[in-house]
């Protein structure tokens, strides 16, 4: 697995998933790193950086219910739960299915606990009340009561996955806010995190500048004499804008 630059997890804590999609555009040509129909199921609690674990759901098939039993030791979602690193983001493929709900909230207690600062889904959670009053961010479809095992059954874990449209391997850097998830690839999370970083300090000088009149035209998307306004803004100490 492609080692991480010390400071990468720190800086794109401070890039909007909105910029990474952007640079991942500029920076590799990927235009699918989103996954759909997935939102944050509490705004306030929302935003999240970390390595991702992943879990994958298939079609539930009756006779063998007894391997969705969270008791038993070789159960992956116990398994992700219990083997994943501090820092990690658990990444659920449901296939869509939104049947039952793929983590309650206390598997999701137990997550807090052991570290794991993310959870997302392409299905549905479920303990809607107890789960947005705790401090785990979790991105998903929607809420419904039964349980993820109505319809599902967790076999594998830490493989490559689908979530919402998008490939997933163990180990991509997720990324979550209030307008969705991004899925880096973890060889590119480096770059990203450094040109993401930059884009996020040059909109903000942007912006300050429309706030305070600048016409659109010529300024915004930056070109040249944008770029030149900003770096010499930069290189004075950033003084205020007023």
């Amino acid at each position: 697995m492609t080692d991480l630059a010390p400071e990468t997890l720190a800086k794109l804590r401070h890039v909007s998933t909105a910029t990474l999609t952007s640079q991942l555009i500029k920076v590799a040509g990927l235009r699918s790193r989103s996954p759909r129909d997935i939102r944050p199921l509490n705004m306030n609690k929302s935003r999240f950086v970390g390595p991702a674990v992943t879990l994958r759901y298939a079609p539930l098939r009756e006779d063998l219910e007894k391997m969705a039993n969270l008791a038993a030791q070789e159960n992956p979602t116990r398994r992700a739960i219990e083997e994943s690193q501090p820092g990690s983001v658990i990444v659920i493929d449901a296939g869509g299915d939104i049947g039952g709900g793929a983590v309650g909230d206390i598997l999701a207690a137990r997550m807090i606990y052991r570290g794991i600062v993310g959870l997302v889904t392409d299905g549905a959670m479920r303990d809607a009340g107890p789960l947005m009053a705790m401090d785990l961010p979790v991105h998903a479809r929607t809420f419904t009561p039964p349980p993820h095992t109505v319809s599902l059954l967790a076999v594998g874990l830490n493989e490559p996955v689908g979530c919402g449209g998008v490939l997933v391997f163990p180990g991509d850097i997720v990324v979550g806010d209030e307008d969705g998830v991004v899925i880096i690839p973890r060889h590119l999370a480096d770059k990203v995190a450094v040109s993401g970083l930059e884009q996020e300090q040059v909109e903000a000088y942007i912006k300050r500048r429309v706030e305070l009149g600048e016409p659109i035209a010529g300024f915004y998307p930056a070109g040249d004499r944008t770029m030149a306004d900003y770096h010499a803004w930069v290189a004075a100490g950033r003084p205020s804008l007023g």
